[in-house]
């Protein structure tokens, strides 16, 4: 990967993040609840994907712009297990239970708020209502608060087929720690990895970020090599955004200990930098993974695919999600839940799906989206097997787009390869961080007024 800063600075633009296409903001209230309901009974044999989003968090963290109620009464779980649990009944009713569960996820918040013999009923649940394996071929993971984690809740989580965990470092720097309140150690880290790695856990990722109030060059780079010396899996190194108006945790920031512009540039150059050297590969947009792991493996083999929960593995999965905010994909329908709890808990126990809005793609969505998640995926795209795939002419087809994407051509960061028959669109290593700039010229939803994260 090549960093040009020119190149940088001339596309210093936002944009979506490409989870989905087309992206949430398309996603309508006004859509026919009984259209998706019937989109849900569509027959399929496909594997299943599950996410479940625990939205509780024992501690504010200033930064955080997720779906999330803090609170410390633990209790407060019980009543939502159950709600997940009504919701896993009506969605199965819809199911054939045959249907392998080859990748779940639990995302938040903060999964691990709920305590061990809630964990048990929350899986008792899902093993009563779908097929889980746990033969060691199934993708099972969690997101961990090294503050709400315990070794025998790390156990108990091995026991019901957890396979991976995800880790939100940040930073290791104290002053970093204090100023986005959350204090965590390194010892603490390093027990929950070791504790991990015993107990069976087979990849490892760390979320950093970048941007938070206090980093500097020096210090950020020995954040990165605590986080080497622990070797995790998978790096996900996100860019803080700051939006105070949006996220009212954020104001607890100010902008006087922010770094600039520049200086944000500087560390992810340094942290790219870092990485690489280390010997990781750069998967894509602020992932990193070593070459063993299933993420770069999946990339080699062009099998790499993104979902809402980022890269994944899984692609051909029909995607079913629980709980307050998620979001569900089958084939390109979309439906997401209520992001008010109060709102989802009164439509599950009136016995009801708790859909507050939903997207059904079209023919040209579905063009666009495999057209989008090749390149975010791959940095490739063959124009003749999108062709043959949908039987349409490409440059006829996106002459508007091709146009577009002259400039970028100009400036190097793609270029078209012929080979024989076929031409691939080709992302240039000094294009691969600005990939979402290129994704974007196919995006005939793509609408200024929404505020998106910056693609640098």
């Amino acid at each position: 990967m090549i960093w040009d800063s020119a190149l940088i600075s001339k596309y210093d633009l936002s944009g979506p993040r490409y989870t989905s296409y087309p992206t949430a903001p398309q996603f309508n209230a006004s859509i026919s609840k009984i259209a998706l309901i019937d989109k849900m009974l569509t027959p399929s044999d496909a594997d299943l994907s599950l996410y479940f989003h625990i939205p509780f968090c024992a501690h504010l963290c200033y930064y955080c712009a997720c779906n999330k109620i803090v609170t410390k009464q633990y209790d407060k779980g019980v009543e939502y297990v159950e709600l997940l649990g009504e919701e896993m009944r009506l969605r199965s009713l819809m199911l054939d239970h045959s249907r392998k569960v080859t990748q779940l996820h639990f995302g938040g918040g903060t999964p691990t708020f709920l305590t061990e013999d809630l964990i048990k009923v929350l899986f008792d649940n899902i093993n009563q209502y779908f097929n889980l394996v746990n033969d060691g071929s199934q993708d099972y993971s969690i997101e961990i608060d090294p503050r709400e984690i315990s070794y025998s809740k790390i156990k108990l989580l091995t026991e019901m087929g957890i396979n991976r965990i995800s880790v939100g470092v940040q930073d290791f720097d104290h002053k970093v720690q204090q100023a986005i309140h959350r204090i965590q150690p390194y010892s603490m880290v390093e027990s929950l990895v070791n504790d991990a790695r015993a107990l069976g856990i087979k990849s490892i990722n760390f979320d950093l970020i970048y941007g938070l109030p206090y980093q500097s060059i020096d210090g950020f780079k020995n954040t990165l090599e605590q986080v080497i010396a622990l070797a995790p899996e998978r790096i996900s190194l996100f860019n803080y955004a700051h939006l105070p108006d949006r996220f009212p945790a954020q104001r607890r920031i100010t902008d006087d200990v922010l770094p600039l512009s520049s200086m944000k540039l500087d560390l992810l150059k340094m942290s790219i930098e870092y990485l690489l050297e280390a010997g990781y590969e750069y998967i894509g947009m602020d992932h990193f993974a070593k070459p063993s792991d299933e993420l770069a493996i999946a990339q080699k083999q062009e099998t790499l695919r993104r979902n809402f929960q980022g890269y994944t593995t899984h692609a051909g999965t029909d995607l079913i999600a629980f709980g307050v905010s998620a979001i569900s994909d089958l084939n390109g329908v979309y439906i997401q839940n209520y992001t008010d709890l109060t709102d989802y808990r009164s439509s599950i126990e009136k016995g009801q799906l708790a859909i507050a809005k939903g997207y059904i793609s079209d023919r040209d969505d579905r063009i666009r989206h495999y057209v989008i998640m090749t390149l975010i995926s791959q940095f490739q795209l063959n124009m003749t097997l999108v062709e043959q795939r949908f039987k349409i002419d490409f440059k006829e087809y996106f002459a508007e787009e091709m146009d577009s994407l002259t400039p970028m051509l100009q400036d190097g960061m793609l270029e078209f390869d012929p080979s024989g028959m076929q031409t691939t669109i080709k992302i240039t290593d000094r294009g691969r961080l600005l990939i979402r700039c290129i994704c974007m010229v196919f995006d005939k939803h793509l609408n200024n007024t929404v505020k998106y994260s910056k693609v640098i």
